[in-house]
């Protein structure tokens, strides 16, 4: 089943890390149909940045799990304490916010370089200050590291942090979703696509090697795919969101539920 949005669905919003790993794995099989063949889409891959200087570091995954299995010699089982211990106190802890996914394309004809990375950005890039710093700097880190970045926020909420100054967005090109391109072949400029809420998701050109054709990204069919297949139909499309829609919106948005 469909969403009754004719393109982002912003109930998907509250279940946004299973959207987000669904559309990251979507989006790659989609990208490896159209690369050429030395060219891998990858998720969340420990890849090597060439940077200005031609030294090479490595780039990891926001954050890894290891489990480790423990083993006791025989006969040291751990046993009741029979002696008094001391009563510890507590304090309440951060809780560290869930791993951020990207998609990477790597070029395996050059040692694994990173040729462009696509970012569908999270609440934690958008809503957190360490969040944001954490993303800025990795943000930072790529364009400095000569890697093509696409920015995909569908997102309503949040502060600003795509890769361009937020007073350089023009106001005709205002909308709830936005994408951020920088090619490496063109510093100077970054190019942005505005989407409103009523409009289907667009398709975006992915860049590649200077060499390279752009593929395409069909952001809508994914979403859709994203949508079917995690059984979203069940979503109680009453309850308020956060952000809310504005009145218009409310408007527009309780027709498509009713007629849904």
């Amino acid at each position: 089943m469909k969403s009754p949005f004719p393109g982002m669905d912003p109930f998907l919003e509250r279940h946004w890390q299973d959207v987000h790993s669904t559309f990251m794995v979507y989006a790659k099989q989609r990208l490896n149909h159209q690369l050429p063949a030395e060219l891998l889409a990858r998720v969340e891959e420990s890849l090597a940045v060439e940077t200005d200087d031609e030294r090479i570091r490595v780039v990891y995954p926001d954050i890894s799990v290891v489990e480790q299995q423990t083993f006791q010699p025989k006969g040291l089982e751990s046993e009741p304490a029979s002696v008094a211990v001391a009563d510890p106190f507590e304090v309440p802890l951060p809780i560290e916010a869930p791993p951020q996914r990207r998609l990477e394309i790597i070029d395996s004809g050059s040692g694994n370089r990173v040729v462009t990375v696509i970012e569908l950005l999270s609440p934690v890039n958008k809503s957190m200050p360490a969040g944001r710093a954490a993303y800025r700097k990795k943000q930072s880190e790529y364009i400095q590291g000569m890697v093509n970045l696409v920015e995909i926020d569908l997102l309503r909420g949040g502060e600003f942090v795509l890769a361009m100054p937020e007073g350089e967005w023009p106001l005709v090109h205002q909308a709830p979703y936005k994408i951020c391109i920088r090619r490496v072949n063109r510093p100077w400029v970054a190019a942005g696509i505005g989407t409103q809420l009523q409009d289907r998701l667009p398709n975006i050109a992915i860049p590649l090697r200077s060499q390279d054709r752009d593929v395409v990204l069909e952001l809508q069919p994914i979403m859709d795919d994203c949508y079917r297949d995690g059984r979203y139909n069940t979503i109680d499309y009453h309850r308020p969101l956060n952000p809310p829609f504005t009145a218009d919106e409310a408007k527009w948005a309780e027709s498509l539920i009713q007629r849904k």
